[in-house]
């Protein structure tokens, strides 16, 4: 028997989780974007440009790679990467962004608004926008715009306008604010193009649908290895859309165990961390109901990470139901390991991850210690670390060397 439902019930809920709490007058714009999806999302001309864009433009399928020389090191379980570092744009944020930018062509609307944090959903909803011809604004917090400078110069030379978030923390969460009530000002023209698993329905649905290509090219790869399945998968969690790309595939495959990776950040004293699913408990954020880091009086708490994509108080409904059914384990990693697991990568095999991306490398490695040599542990190594290069060398460069 499934341990999922596959998708959530007609009203948009995985479990108690997910929904769609908006205004009355939004709903209705809500609910012709669902009923278009579901109209298209199976149609074979929409599959059919989809996956010539998956293929001919993004450079699907994303490569399986053995990390040889960071396994031998930790002398335990062997690891391996999903390399969707390797993707056009730096990340798996294109597989979502080339979908909801169709979706939104298709619909007849003019411009495609959204909130981004590493910069990473801002490149590739920018790059779709430009490839499909659409206007694209970006909200984006004031603290990631100076930390993340090179995505924000990619943004703007693809032709996207840039809108600086002075409110609040300057983070993620107020660019999430502000862009939400910019799109409620004109619902018509505009699409908002949800970052991640996250929002009312049917966000949560379609953006985990966008990203299932991951795991489903990760299963047929593995397929091919002398074990047939990993017998571990991690990734970050910050909303959960590349946890949820990976792990859908596998999530009927009882022998193979789930790991999700949130940000522990400086500790976890209130403001300090974005440890969702572990400190956090059931509330309603940005039009949905998911595991929610609150106050007395239900607001939402300050959040930090030192990496951008994932400083965000709520998660995606269908990691709430998830970790209530026990389907997937949840735990911290730290700024601290965070930027050692960067270092580690970078250094033994050659490749950069993004800091988001390198939450999971660290949660692997940790794994990995606990495990014999004949286990395996997939991670989904959703990007790379270009991004981060100039706020390391500014804030670790001594301490490793680099500065």
């Amino acid at each position: 028997m499934s341990t999922m439902v596959k998708t959530p019930n007609k009203e948009g809920y995985f479990g108690e989780y997910g929904g769609s709490f908006l205004p009355p007058n939004l709903q209705p714009v809500m609910d012709e974007i669902t009923k278009t999806y579901e109209g298209i999302r199976n149609s074979p001309g929409f599959k059919e440009e989809l996956t010539a864009l998956y293929q001919d433009y993004v450079g699907r399928p994303s490569p399986i790679f053995y990390a040889k020389n960071l396994s031998k090191k930790i002398g335990g379980a062997q690891i391996y990467m999903k390399r969707e570092d390797l993707n056009h744009t730096g990340a798996h944020k294109i597989n979502h962004c080339l979908g909801e930018a169709l979706l939104a062509k298709k619909m007849g609307k003019k411009k495609v608004i959204a909130e981004t944090g590493a910069g990473q959903h801002g490149v590739a909803l920018a790059t779709a926008a430009a490839l499909l011809g659409l206007e694209c604004d970006i909200y984006m917090g004031e603290v990631d715009i100076a930390k993340e400078h090179p995505n924000v110069i990619r943004m703007k030379i693809l032709g996207a306008t840039v809108i600086p978030v002075k409110s609040g923390l300057r983070t993620l969460k107020e660019a999430v604010d502000e862009a939400f009530t910019a799109y409620v000002k004109d619902p018509v023209t505009q699409f908002y193009a949800i970052g991640s698993v996250v929002g009312p329905h049917p966000f949560p649905m379609m953006v985990r649908d966008f990203q299932t290509i991951v795991g489903l090219e990760a299963k047929e790869q593995f397929a091919k290895s002398p074990g047939g399945l990993p017998d571990n998968l991690v990734a970050c969690v910050g909303g959960g859309s590349n946890a949820l790309g990976l792990f859908t595939a596998f999530m009927d495959d009882e022998s193979v165990k789930m790991h999700g990776a949130e940000p522990a950040g400086k500790s976890f004293k209130t403001g300090e961390h974005a440890a969702t699913m572990t400190l956090g408990k059931p509330g309603v954020i940005h039009g949905f109901r998911c595991y929610l880091l609150q106050d007395n009086e239900g607001n939402p708490s300050p959040v930090y990470s030192v990496a951008s994509g994932l400083d965000y108080p709520g998660v995606g409904p269908e990691h709430s139901y998830l970790k209530d059914i026990e389907r997937v384990e949840y735990t911290t990693i730290n700024d601290k390991e965070a930027i050692d697991a960067f270092f580690e990568l970078s250094r033994e095999e050659g490749i950069i991850p993004a800091l988001e991306s390198a939450h999971a490398v660290a949660s692997a490695m940790k794994l990995a210690a606990t495990l014999p040599k004949d286990r395996t542990i997939l991670l989904n190594l959703s990007g790379r670390g270009d991004k981060d290069i100039d706020f390391i060398v500014e804030n670790y460069g001594k301490e490793y060397g680099i500065a």
